[in-house]
């Protein structure tokens, strides 16, 4: 198994955490990240814009002008796509986006993406943030002792509030609970932060249920 250095929020050495290699030292898997993060990027979207069809579209009941004599081709409503307030030809409906996606491949990509970072020498394991009450100000010192510049994702534990508060007004600072970890959210961060309480140590707990 590797080993990953932990800190204090001092930034001294307090030893060594044991991790699964199967966790944190695989080879990332990029075609099944493209997919996995495609996927849950397809899931938030909303799909409900919607157009009206000609049929939808309130009145054009009466024929504009009669069918012969006028030299102007036949129309039948004003309502058709081709006249101004008419209907949308092939517009969107509402739909859903949502992309069957395995577990096993979630897993895979959470796993590649803790990889990379683990790989990259970015993800930073804390001791404890041991926060007496919340203050904004500590956890900029404790992020500046840890070394951490730039975007980074803290994973906390939901009961934690002290910490999660102290967090919560930095904005190069991303917060997720550990059940909630994923591929894309790592990516999007440069470093990943974890308490040793909220660590992963074995592939059945870094998988998603």
């Amino acid at each position: 198994m590797a080993s990953i250095a932990v800190k204090t929020v001092s930034g001294k050495s307090a030893g060594d955490v044991q991790v699964a290699d199967d966790v944190f030292g695989i080879q990332p898997n990029v075609p099944v990240l493209h997919q996995v993060v495609t996927a849950q990027l397809a899931a938030r979207r909303a799909g409900t814009q919607s157009t009206k069809t000609r049929a939808e579209v309130s009145g054009g009941g009466k024929k504009p002008f009669k069918q012969k004599g006028t030299g102007n081709a036949r129309q039948g409503s004003t309502r058709a796509p081709h006249f101004s307030g008419g209907g949308v030809a092939l517009g969107p409906k509402p739909r859903k986006y949502d992309q069957r996606t395995p577990k096993k491949m979630i897993n895979l990509a959470l796993r590649s993406a803790l990889s990379d970072r683990a790989a990259e020498g970015k993800v930073v394991v804390v001791d404890e943030w041991g926060f007496d009450a919340p203050k904004t100000k500590a956890a900029k010192a404790a992020l500046a002792s840890l070394g951490i510049e730039g975007k980074a994702l803290v994973v906390v534990d939901r009961d934690d509030i002290n910490t999660i508060k102290s967090f919560l007004n930095l904005r190069e600072v991303q917060l997720i609970e550990r059940a909630e970890l994923n591929a894309y959210d790592i990516l999007c961060n440069e470093y990943v932060v974890f308490s040793k309480a909220t660590l992963p140590v074995s592939k059945t707990e870094s998988a998603v249920s």
